[in-house]
C-alpha cells in the first residue's frame, strides 16, 4: 500500500487529490501540508477535503510528517515544488509533480535531481491527455509535413495564471519533435494587426480564459479541403488527481531517475 502525502491539502486541487486517494485501492491518505503558518494546520485532512475525519491532522512543513509517507504529490507552484524536491531527495521519498507555469531553467533542475530520487513530472496527469499527447505524434508524423497547418486552441477557468498552457506547450513540444521543428523557433504565440500569412511550418497556439472551464485542448490539422481534429475536454479536476494518484502507486517501485506520463502509462513501448 503506498502512503501518499499531499501538498496544499487545503485548496482546491489539494481538495481533489484528497477524493482520489481515498477512492484508489493501492494507495492510503498519510499526511496533508498546509502553508507555512497556516490556521488549518491541526485541522483534520478529511474534513478539510469533505470527505469525513480521518484523523490525520494538517501539517505545515514537510519535516512535520517526514517519517509518515512514501510518495509526495505536488500541484503548487514552481518555488514550493523545488524546494518539496529538494527535501524529497534528502529523504529518500519519491514525487509526483503535476505543477504547471515552470520556466524552462526549472524544468531543467529537474534533470539535476534524476540520480538522487525517483520523480514523475508532467504537464497534465490526466489518462485521457496523455494518451493524446501519443495520438498527436502520429497524426504529426502523418501530416505535419504534407501540407496540414497545425493549430493549438486551449481553454481554461480565468483563475488560471499561465498561458499557453502546460498541456498545450507539451502537444507543441510533441508534434515539434515528431516533425524534426523546434518550438522555440517555430511556435507562434501570437497574431496581432498586420502578421502576414502563416508559414508553412509554423504550430499556431490559441488561449481562451472565462468562467469556470476546467481544460479543453484541440490541434487542428488543416489543409485545402480537409480538416483534422484531435480533442480532449475535461470536466472534472478529478481526472487529474486520478492520474496523480496512478502516478503515485507507479513510482513507489522506481529506482532513481525523472519519469513522465507516458513511462507511466507504458505509452512509449
Amino acid at each position: 500500500m503506498t502512503r501518499i502525502a499531499i501538498v496544499g491539502v487545503a485548496g482546491r486541487m489539494g481538495r481533489t487529490l484528497v477524493n482520489a486517494v481515498e477512492q484508489d485501492a493501492g494507495a492510503t491518505l498519510a499526511a496533508g501540508i498546509v502553508a507555512p503558518g497556516s490556521s488549518l494546520a491541526g485541522a483534520d485532512i478529511g474534513e478539510l477535503a469533505g470527505v469525513g475525519k480521518k484523523g490525520i491532522a494538517a501539517v505545515d512543513s514537510l519535516a512535520a510528517c517526514a517519517a509518515d509517507f512514501d510518495v509526495l504529490i505536488d500541484f503548487t507552484t514552481p518555488q514550493v515544488t523545488l524546494a518539496n524536491l529538494a527535501f524529497c531527495a534528502e529523504h529518500g521519498k519519491r514525487i509526483v509533480i503535476g505543477t504547471t507555469g515552470m520556466s524552462d531553467a526549472e524544468i531543467a533542475t529537474l534533470d539535476d535531481y534524476r540520480d538522487s530520487v525517483p520523480l514523475v513530472f508532467a504537464p497534465n496527469m490526466s489518462v485521457g491527455v496523455n494518451l493524446t499527447l501519443k495520438l498527436l505524434e502520429t497524426a504529426a508524423r502523418a501530416l505535419g509535413d504534407e501540407g496540414y497547418d497545425i493549430e493549438v486552441i486551449e481553454s481554461h477557468h480565468r483563475h488560471k495564471v499561465d498561458a499557453p498552457s502546460g498541456t498545450a506547450l507539451k502537444m507543441g513540444d510533441v508534434m515539434a519533435d515528431a516533425l524534426g521543428r523546434n518550438l522555440k523557433e517555430h511556435g507562434v504565440f501570437e497574431r496581432v494587426g498586420q502578421c502576414g500569412p502563416r508559414s508553412d511550418k509554423e504550430i499556431g497556439f490559441a488561449t481562451v480564459r472565462a468562467g469556470d472551464i476546467v481544460g479543453e485542448h484541440t490541434v487542428m490539422f488543416a489543409t485545402e479541403g480537409e480538416r483534422i481534429e484531435i480533442t480532449h475536454k475535461a470536466s472534472s479536476r478529478m481526472t487529474f488527481a486520478k492520474g496523480a494518484t496512478r502516478a503515485a502507486r507507479w513510482v513507489a517501485e522506481k529506482d532513481n531517475g525523472r519519469y513522465g506520463m507516458q513511462d507511466v502509462l507504458d505509452l512509449d513501448a
